[in-house]
């Protein structure tokens, strides 16, 4: 049975499917999918911790399930603007922990993982596959990988057609 190393960008995944969908993600039914015939070496979920109880019930939720959920301070700016994103962790922890998968399973639409695709590849021999909101993942990212799994349909809440 193959190993899979999941890591799972919250903000995007969250962002992206309320965007193009109008609906949340089903994290069960995506844990479900990405694990399916798979051992699972690690699963982490990288969040933003804006500190309210809603998010903690969902961070609770996310561990429920099998996530080791790591959390980041949100940053308000002085200009107004946010900072909060997890792109060098998951790359770090990506190159750190894929020594031990199969395969990588990395859930974002983001772009600025195509190079990390890429090099897990290249180093380590091992297959990457993205799931991602179809209308929000980068072109870059889905040629890079070796399956792109969209995160539409019976992935989400509310879908009927389960």
């Amino acid at each position: 049975m193959p190993t899979a190393l999941i890591l799972l960008d919250v903000q995007n995944l969250y962002y992206t499917s309320r965007q193009a969908h109008g609906r949340n993600v089903d994290y069960n039914a995506l844990w479900a999918r990405a694990t399916e015939g798979r051992r699972v070496s690690r699963a982490i979920a990288y969040a933003i911790d804006r500190g309210d109880e809603k998010q903690r019930q969902f961070q609770n939720i996310l561990r429920a399930i099998g996530f080791e959920v790591k959390l980041k301070p949100f940053i308000r700016r002085a200009d107004g603007s946010a900072k909060g994103d997890w792109d060098v962790g998951i790359t770090l922890d990506a190159i750190d922990h894929a020594v031990d998968a199969d395969v990588v399973v990395l859930i974002s639409g983001d772009g600025d993982f195509a190079p990390l695709v890429d090099r897990l590849r290249e180093r380590f021999g091992i297959e990457v596959e993205v799931f991602g909101v179809p209308a929000y993942t980068a072109d870059a990212l889905i040629r890079a990988a070796d399956r792109f799994v969209p995160v539409e349909g019976a992935l989400l809440m509310g879908c009927a057609n389960r």
